[in-house]
């Protein structure tokens, strides 16, 4: 599949395919499988991932068997395809390959294709209950559009991948309104000026139900205060009125404040479409979301002396919020592991990046990578000082060797940055 397969979020562009057609042949080919189960389907800029982790990880506590498809992956292909958390077996993975590989070779199917494919058959083969389907960058194109939704969920719009999904937030916005389908309720994470017309427009064009997470749940006394916790204790209202108290969730990132929001939205659909949901099963599935679904890289601690963080946020608005979670921090000195992909808005992430820090730039072993020196004379321009290094982990290994122990060292930038490392 690696060799074969264009795959966009290792060479970009030549990757991207702007219509369904091959995803409605591999549907075709392999029987139609998305229509044999339903399906939670989430789009957005940020936050996707986060929700769908959540909502999977909850579903699983409430005794569901529970498929979950997500991207891009960090070290392992099969972190994209999980029944109950666990990863589709190389075996299968193999299987389907072969069975299908001479008809690859009349479709020419990208990655992303082909992996939607082989996660469709493996939920109705197994017969899951549900599934949570993440997209993968867009919503009204992705291939993942195909799937029977009962509810579609629309977390934060912000710029990222401009040079497909357009280069204002309203075209953003029209794209992720791809998934809005005519009867299946949707919920909007955050209530946002430049696109709550569009979604708004569109749920009417659709004669849909649509709600703002926002507008219901507010999330209260949410444990980052100095920037260091590693996990949640939140309180959670509804309409002003407490419903939950000291909640624990295993992801500590200040920014899931809006994605537990929107996650309590989805499971009040959930109920009503019929779903049994206990506040137990809430509980324990935001606690153990992540040895329940593998999920990694959100504010994730690696050791700590030095204390060492890293985070998959890579575009302007993920980078803004990192940065403003390490601004809290109590520290004797930064150190930030550092690289992007080529297709980023460089500058405009450079510019957001604390200047009293030391920087170690790197360049994810992948054909998108931008070259590290590149990226250390582009920093320059922003104050920004410190080495390029051939290597993720020559960079994060002279971080290491250069930090004192009450130091804290910051691994980001890229997700494939920090794939490298965790």
């Amino acid at each position: 599949m690696y060799d074969c397969l264009p795959m966009f979020h290792r060479i970009g562009m030549a990757a991207y395919k702007a219509n369904l057609d091959n995803t409605h042949a591999l549907s075709n080919l392999t029987g139609k499988p998305e229509v044999n189960f339903p399906s939670i389907h989430i789009a957005g800029t940020n936050g996707k991932g986060s929700v769908s982790h959540m909502l999977a990880s909850i579903l699983q506590e409430s005794g569901y068997k529970t498929g979950l498809y997500t991207s891009p992956h960090l070290k392992d292909f099969r972190e994209r395809i999980r029944i109950n958390g666990k990863m589709i077996s190389k075996s299968r993975v193999v299987a389907f390959v072969t069975k299908y590989k001479k008809d690859f070779e009349t479709i020419n199917p990208s990655f992303f294709e082909m992996a939607f494919a082989i996660a469709m058959e493996y939920f109705s083969e197994n017969k899951v209950d549900i599934a949570v389907v993440e997209t993968g960058m867009g919503g009204r194109l992705d291939s993942t559009n195909i799937i029977r939704s009962i509810l579609s969920v629309i977390t934060y719009i912000g710029f990222d991948h401009t040079q497909f999904l357009g280069d204002t937030l309203k075209k953003i916005a029209v794209e992720k309104a791809g998934i809005i389908k005519s009867g299946v309720p949707v919920i909007i994470g955050k209530t946002q000026h430049h696109t709550k017309d569009i979604f708004e427009q569109k749920a009417l064009e659709k004669n849909t139900e649509i709600c703002f997470a926002d507008n219901i749940y507010k999330v209260r006394n949410f444990n980052n205060g100095n920037g260091i916790s590693f996990e949640s204790i939140f309180d959670i209202y509804r309409h002003g009125k407490l419903m939950h108290k000291s909640l624990h969730c295993a992801l500590g990132g200040s920014y899931q404040t809006e994605n537990i929001q929107t996650v309590f939205a989805g499971l009040e659909h959930l109920i009503k479409q019929g779903y049994k949901i206990l506040d137990e099963a809430i509980f324990k599935g935001l606690k153990n979301v992540v040895t329940n679904t593998g999920l990694q890289g959100r504010w994730q601690l690696l050791a700590n002396k030095p204390l060492t963080i890293c985070d998959t946020g890579h575009n302007h608005d993920g980078i803004k919020i990192v940065v403003r979670q390490l601004k809290k921090m109590k520290l004797r000195k930064l150190h930030i592991v550092f690289g992007m992909v080529n297709d980023k808005d460089i500058s405009g992430i450079l510019k957001l990046l604390p200047k009293d820090a030391v920087y170690y730039f790197c360049k994810a072993d992948i054909p998108r990578g931008l070259d590290a020196s590149i990226l250390k004379s582009q920093a320059e321009s922003f104050c920004l000082q410190g080495e390029a290094y051939n290597s993720v982990k020559h960079a994060y290994k002279e971080a290491m060797q250069q930090a004192h122990a009450d130091d804290v060292i910051f691994i980001g930038g890229s997700i494939f940055v920090v794939a490298e490392v965790v």
